[in-house]
């Protein structure tokens, strides 16, 4: 009898000593991994659901998460304004869950980058508001995108671009732009 209490006991150590261990185990991995998220993972869970976003350069955003990108994510703003928002310039985001999502990281979605973004909004041809990092807003139109920079024909707020209403052309550094608004003509 005695034999048998000696060996339960030192079984039942021997057991609590392995959950001790992959307890351990399973804290270090789960710190690695969260080591290893982006701020991209953490909003790409969030597609779908309100959040409100605090920018450099263009204050307080928000409206519920469309799209997250390379270097960039998308907000719905509501009544048809929608805001591109540069990764860069979020400082904090209210509105996130507890789950993330692993990226996508194929060498498609790495080149669908700001600049890409902005390319499809040149080709809109839609009156915008341009938010700088510095708190600048230029109102105009995308004419041109290059590897890092982007032409502005400032004109109106609201007004679409002819000839006629443009009264400069400004050339912005894309990794001067905090955000881009939609702006309803």
């Amino acid at each position: 009898m005695r034999w048998a209490r000696l060996f339960a006991d030192l079984e039942a150590q021997l057991q609590a000593e392995d959950a001790a261990d992959l307890a351990s185990e399973v804290a270090s991995r789960t710190r690695h991994d969260v080591g290893q998220l982006s701020l991209a993972d953490r909003l790409r869970a969030a597609i779908g659901h309100p959040v409100r976003l605090s920018c450099t350069g263009a204050g307080e955003l928000a409206g519920q998460l469309r799209d997250v990108g390379a270097g960039w994510l998308l907000l719905d703003e509501g009544l048809g304004r929608e805001v591109l928002v540069n990764l860069t310039a979020v400082a904090a985001v209210k509105g996130l869950g507890q789950l993330s999502t692993a990226a996508s990281d194929t060498a498609v979605t790495r080149r669908l980058d700001l600049r890409y973004a902005v390319r499809g909004l040149t080709r809109d041809r839609s009156p915008l508001q341009v938010l700088l990092a510095t708190g600048d807003i230029i109102s105009g139109t995308f004419d041109r995108v290059g590897s890092d920079f982007a032409e502005v024909a400032e004109h109106l707020t609201g007004e679409y671009r002819r000839h006629g209403e443009v009264r400069a052309v400004r050339v912005v550094s894309l990794s001067a732009i905090a955000a881009v608004r939609t702006v309803l003509p």
